[in-house]
């Protein structure tokens, strides 16, 4: 079986040659831009259904199913990644975390926002002062029990 990392360089290879988008990809899989995305960059697993879809979509060797099935090892880089997008949500999570944590625990308690029960939007607002990047955030909340 191939890697992740194998299967998703040759997804960045068929991407490129088809001169496709990700939101394109994703229409033909049938799930979300973001979802679809994470999916192919290795942080995601694909259901059997969307994995074939994407197979075919791509035009990837019939193997690449069961790698787009296999559980992701999720993590990231332990050092302060040197991408400047990347950079910049550290950073936001870095100066606003402790503002977002009182926050949701001011409104919903002591927990946390899930990341499995979670959903991502990222949107283009056109704006004459210099477009706006539009991050929607969507999880389900999570409250610590006492046993």
């Amino acid at each position: 079986m191939l890697s992740k990392s194998e299967l998703t360089d040759l997804i960045l290879e068929k991407k490129e040659a088809k001169g496709l988008s990700w939101e394109q990809i994703a229409e033909g899989v049938g799930l979300s831009p973001v979802f679809t995305t994470s999916a192919c960059l290795g942080m995601n697993s694909l259901k059997a259904e969307p994995a074939e879809k994407l197979v075919a979509f791509l035009g990837l060797p019939a193997e690449c199913k069961a790698a787009l099935m296999a559980c992701p090892t999720k993590g990231w880089e332990k050092a302060v990644p040197q991408d400047p997008l990347i950079y910049r949500l550290y950073e936001i999570v870095g100066v606003y975390g402790p503002t977002m944590k009182a926050l949701i625990h001011e409104k919903f308690g002591d927990g946390i926002m899930s990341a499995i029960d979670f959903s991502m939007h990222i949107d283009k607002e056109e704006n004459p002062l210099g477009d706006r990047v539009v991050l929607t955030l969507n999880g389900k909340f999570l409250p610590y029990k006492s046993w």
